[in-house]
């Protein structure tokens, strides 16, 4: 769907709580911290600006950030789990203005974190940003998953296939959805005024994912590191314009 410029006037709104929620959250991880913690933070921020919360209750989730550490991919619910030095913390937000949608995650190190780990964060950032250069008007979207793909496995890592991106707008999460590899067809024509959540979840070994039996929370199949990078893009005429960075 094509969004008018009022529309995304509203989402620029929506993506700029969501930045203040990063911002926020990241000032506030340290050894110590609990993921409940980073929940209230967050849920703050979202007070502070008049606007909703599209995580809480989404299909029963209980808070309005997930937190995911370490072995973690995504949907992590914040409770008592304590942030130590060394882990990583997977932190992604939502957020509702005016009826529409911003999305967005980042992974952090807590205090000093390994080379490796280090590493998997740099390395999945660069695959987001690889992704978002693909949203052009007349290019393919499934392009994004093809950058996305080729940044994650020439650096010897491997992309998440369960969980993918989408596109987002008066929903979180609307079609069509965005792989982060490619899926063997080159998806629809991109064209000025669509809007999408690009998220690449990369693993440090293989791609398989378990989850637990909470229902929501996703971990690699092999213990191995996980981290996850996403940010709300609308195709523009001048090209990909991020929506939740400060």
């Amino acid at each position: 769907m094509r969004r008018t410029p009022d529309e995304l006037r509203k989402m620029r709104l929506a993506g700029r709580v969501v930045a203040e929620m990063h911002e926020a959250t990241r000032a506030a991880i340290a050894p110590g911290v609990t993921t409940k913690e980073l929940n209230e933070v967050a849920a703050d921020v979202i007070d502070r600006r008049g606007a909703r919360s599209n995580f809480l209750n989404y299909h029963g989730f209980p808070a309005v950030i997930c937190t995911s550490p370490n072995s973690m991919i995504v949907h992590g619910i914040p409770g008592d789990y304590t942030l130590r030095e060394g882990d990583i913390i997977s932190v992604d937000c939502g957020a509702i203005i005016q009826g529409y949608h911003g999305d967005a995650a980042y992974t952090a190190g807590v205090g000093e974190i390994s080379a490796e780990a280090q590493r998997l964060l740099d390395i999945t950032e660069r695959s987001l940003y690889a992704g978002i250069d693909q949203l052009t008007a007349g290019n393919r979207l499934h392009e994004v998953g093809r950058a996305v793909q080729q940044v994650a496995e020439a650096a010897g890592f491997s992309v998440v296939r369960e969980y993918v991106g989408h596109a987002i707008g008066t929903e979180m999460h609307e079609s069509p959805q965005v792989p982060n590899y490619w899926p063997g067809t080159p998806g629809p024509t991109l064209k000025p005024g669509m809007v999408f959540a690009i998220e690449p979840m990369v693993n440090a070994r293989g791609p398989e994912t378990e989850v637990l039996e909470d229902g929501w929370s996703v971990i690699t199949a092999d213990g191995s590191l996980s981290a996850h990078f996403e940010h709300t893009i609308a195709v523009t005429d001048d090209g990909p314009e991020v929506f939740t960075v400060p």
